[in-house]
């Protein structure tokens, strides 16, 4: 299959410009997909065929479920079965948003699609490109990350476009994507909203709106072997360079710094992923700047990620933050990236 290419950045008339992607949507082929969050390799969510495609594409572990991606309210329905107060107060104020909930599925959605559970995650994007092309599809899409299993997510298209080569029938460049994580992934339990994977919505802000937030054990732990698995990035190794990293954080600055740098002189052949104003204090050359916000922090970690191996070091050296708002998610993507290697400086 010869992979064909969409620049839908500056387009105004996305409706036209998408026709041929989403009818290879319909046809059960494979697309590259822009979101806010990062891009997704979208297929016809209700397709098994397609939906195994992915799974093929991607050499991601069948009980690993998908997300499922709707255009507007009218389509929910159809998938799910009813939606409880809770869950209806978080798709009036997070939908269309990186905000994905656990619902129970109705058998439209296939097993494949569920990773053979009775609930499905479903999400609204914000992005127009995406919400677009699954109007124009009629079809709910199944849009897991786009990447290979157990590397980083993609959060501009030229950071993938060779990993998926020949294995999709169009990809969408949408630009970089506006948040650089994937959604949050809630789902409510005895009246209680549950974090099974945190994202740019935070506990905070839920909060607000539901009442107490519970953030699963799994968020910062690891999940063993024989769980089950109710949101996607929590169970296998995760958007991991090939090169060891190990993650470091202090409320101390200084002596987070001085931990680091210490490290280097054990080894010489070591990267600092950093945040800027930090980035001056380590004696090494190889250094790449997280940024300095936590927003900026998210777009720039899975790109980060994949320039890690490029520097053929024997170590990356990240620094964390804060695990609160924005940074839990971003705690959690750095500790599966690191394979929970952490060191927390007291």
């Amino acid at each position: 299959m010869k992979t064909k290419q969409i620049d839908a950045r500056e387009e105004k008339d996305l409706a036209k410009i998408l026709k041929p992607a989403a009818k290879a949507i319909t046809e059960g082929k494979l697309v590259l997909m822009p979101t806010e969050t990062v891009y997704g390799l979208a297929a016809n969510a209700l397709d098994s065929q397609a939906v195994k495609s992915i799974f093929i594409a991607k050499g991601r572990a069948q009980d690993n479920p998908l997300i499922v991606h709707i255009a507007d309210f009218s389509m929910l329905d159809n998938l799910v079965e009813e939606i409880g107060e809770i869950e209806q107060k978080l798709m009036n104020v997070f939908w269309p948003g990186p905000l994905t909930i656990i619902l129970k599925k109705k058998d439209i959605i296939p097993s494949v699609t569920s990773a053979g559970l009775d609930t499905v995650g479903i999400r609204m994007p914000s992005n127009q490109i995406a919400r677009v092309l699954i109007q124009q599809a009629k079809v709910p899409i199944a849009a897991p990350s786009a990447n290979i299993s157990g590397r980083p997510s993609g959060t501009n298209l030229a950071d993938i476009r060779q990993e998926f080569e020949g294995k999709v029938a169009y990809r969408i460049d949408g630009g970089e994507c506006d948040i650089g994580l994937e959604s949050t992934v809630v789902r409510v339990i005895d009246k209680k909203v549950h974090i099974l994977r945190p994202g740019k919505i935070t506990a905070e802000q839920i909060a607000k709106v539901t009442g107490d937030v519970v953030i699963d054990k799994h968020v910062l732990g690891k999940i063993e072997k024989d769980e089950i698995i109710r949101s996607p990035g929590m169970k296998y190794r995760h958007y991991a360079p090939k090169t060891k990293c190990m993650l470091i954080y202090g409320t101390d600055k200084e002596k987070m710094i001085k931990y680091i740098n210490q490290q280097i002189q054990a080894n010489p052949n070591s990267l600092v992923i950093g945040r800027k104003e930090n980035l001056p204090y380590y004696q090494t050359d190889k250094k790449l700047e997280l940024g300095t916000t936590l927003e900026e922090i998210s777009k720039n970690i899975f790109t980060l990620l994949r320039k890690v191996d490029t520097y053929q070091v024997d170590i990356a050296l990240i620094e964390g933050v804060e695990k609160q708002g924005l940074g839990l998610a971003i705690m959690n993507r750095l500790l599966r990236a690191c394979e929970y290697n952490y060191i927390e400086i007291l």
